[in-house]
């Protein structure tokens, strides 16, 4: 219960058992549940991070090192939290990659704000040298980014490896394997024009998993898989050349939208309605072979009477495919959709060398293969264990919008900490040049761009202080911007050399939305929670002052 007094008198603006925090209050709790968050997730950073196992009120385990992953599990419960999770999301939403890094970055800018706030620092100086800091980190991050070649497959390999390398899955060849698919996927539905702009439809590269196998067996189809089975026991299980029909058309007699009521009084009425209605399900079968169709696809049902005579003209069908993959299967196929059977021709038809159905641990799969310069892909993703296959899966989501954001942007970066302390380097160089006290803030974002590679060189067991003065002293020398934390030998090496390459597009984000969380978060200076409290007691609680009545 809020209150405020008017000339002496109390005034209750609040409803009872609502919850205020004011000031420099709310300020540090605020700053003390970010930097939680943020240390919550700081340990899975890097190749040598570590994982973490999240039980939900079922008991479904999730085990996985995923920053936006780990915080959408964890059912934080604080606003404040739910805005760290909001900031992992969407790294995750706009580039893919980078989502524990935006989350470290985060905390470190407000943890860095309490410090200057302890020091009597006003929040709007601070916010203020933030949005400097920010803008000017992104100019150097600029001038130290370099050009990507799409045609150079091995630059695109580094990216995506270091991507791959932070999460726990398979082996250095495997990963490797899946890296030149996943390359391979993207350049498939990869679009130029005129201009020479380059897009990328990350939605048609589909991403199908299924526990059992080796990573290993991971294989890129061209054209879509369809996690259904063949409707009908007696129809082709193959077909090769296949031409394809897909349909947003039911194969049943439907009901009537309006109420409609059929009187039948005898026999001979009863075998007349079914007969016609046979009739009308021969003759939309009759429309498909008339189209020479082999393989239909819709999302509506399939009659089982349409379904036996769809098996004795040898047609495969699959149904209430979901409007997503009927999508993804026009753009491998080049089928367009009919609306009716009425329109279907043989000009709408698609194409795919094979049509197969196949056993996959023991359910079956419908896979669309061989197509035509396919616009749509999938990746099939095995692995030994649900949780294996599901981790692979967000590291190949990840390493999908890695790439993509590379390849649109255009520009990498050195990783592994090299260009976060090329930046803190410029930053410090900067903040000597602004004669105000905002040059206080772009300080303490510089120490916080120094987190990343203080972070890596902690979780590979190396001794963080020694490491990040290494970094410091040949950041100022003139090649010194590549000089990371090599994490193999537990050294301060050069990473380009190793090839440690990043998306300057990742970074940029980091950058962008970190500064722009944490200025929110700074912000605030009164939090009301109007939430009122539960009552106790056995039937509702108990009146004031005892006994229940």
């Amino acid at each position: 219960m809020a209150e405020n007094q008017l000339g002496g008198q109390q005034v209750l603006y609040l409803p009872e058992g609502a919850n205020r925090i004011i000031g420099r209050d709310a300020q540090r709790i605020s700053i003390a549940v970010a930097v939680a968050v943020a240390n919550a997730v700081k340990t899975t950073l890097g190749p040598k991070g570590l994982d973490k196992m999240l039980v939900s009120d079922l008991g479904d385990i999730v085990i996985t090192n995923d920053g936006a992953t780990i915080l959408n599990e964890m059912n934080v419960e604080h606003p404040i939290a739910k805005i760290m999770v909001d900031v992992a999301k969407t790294q995750d939403k706009e580039v893919g990659d980078g989502t524990t890094t935006v989350v470290i970055l985060t905390g470190e800018l407000l943890k860095g704000a309490g410090e200057l706030l302890e020091q009597a620092v006003h929040p709007t100086t601070i916010i203020k040298g933030y949005k400097i800091a920010a803008s000017k980190a992104v100019e150097i991050l600029d001038k130290h980014s370099k050009q990507i070649d799409v045609k150079d497959e091995s630059v695109l390999q580094k990216i995506a490896l270091v991507t791959l390398g932070s999460k726990n899955i398979g082996t250095e060849e495997e990963k490797t394997m899946i890296s030149k698919l996943i390359i391979k996927a993207i350049k498939q539905v990869m679009k130029t024009d005129e201009a020479g702009k380059v897009d990328i439809d990350t939605d048609f590269i589909k991403v199908e998993k299924k526990a059992g196998g080796n990573i290993s067996d991971t294989e890129l189809i061209n054209g879509v898989l369809i996690d259904k089975e063949v409707s009908h026991p007696g129809m082709p299980k193959h077909i090769a050349n296949a031409k394809i029909a897909l349909l947003d058309a039911a194969l049943e007699i439907e009901k009537t939208e309006t109420d409609a009521r059929i009187e039948i009084t005898s026999p001979d009425q009863m075998q007349a309605f079914l007969q016609q209605e046979e009739k009308i399900l021969k003759g939309m079968v009759e429309k498909i072979k008339n189209s020479k169709a082999n393989a239909v696809f819709t999302q509506k049902g399939i009659d089982d009477m349409a379904q036996h005579y769809m098996a004795k003209e040898g047609i495969l069908a699959v149904r209430r495919v979901k409007k997503s993959d009927m999508e993804k299967l026009a753009k491998a196929t080049g089928a367009k959709i009919a609306t009716s059977l009425d329109d279907l021709s043989e000009k709408d038809m698609g194409f795919a060398g094979l049509v197969e159905e196949r056993k996959i641990s023991g359910e079956q799969m419908v896979f669309v293969e061989k197509c035509k310069d396919p616009k749509s892909v999938t990746l099939f993703i095995r692995g030994g264990t649900q949780q294996v296959v599901d981790e692979e899966e967000r590291a190949v989501v990840d390493v999908i919008g890695a790439l993509s954001s590379a390849i649109k942007d255009g520009k990498y970066v050195i990783g592994a900490g090299a260009i976060e302390m090329a930046l803190a380097n410029g930053l410090r160089i900067y903040a000597n040049e602004v004669g105000s006290r905002e040059q206080l803030s772009i300080q303490k974002f510089a120490d916080a761009l120094e987190a990343i590679p203080k972070t890596l060189a902690e979780s590979a067991g190396m001794d963080t202080i020694e490491t990040i003065v290494q970094l410091r002293n040949k950041h100022r020398t003139k090649d010194g911007e590549v000089m990371g934390v090599d994490i193999v030998n537990n050294k301060v090496s050069d990473m380009a050399k190793l090839g440690i390459l990043e998306p300057k597009k990742v970074k940029e984000e980091e950058l962008i939305t970190a500064s722009n969380a944490a200025n929110m978060i700074l912000r605030i200076d009164d939090m009301i929670s109007s939430k009122s409290k539960a009552p106790s007691g056995p039937g509702g609680g108990m009146p004031p002052g005892g006994e229940m009545e």
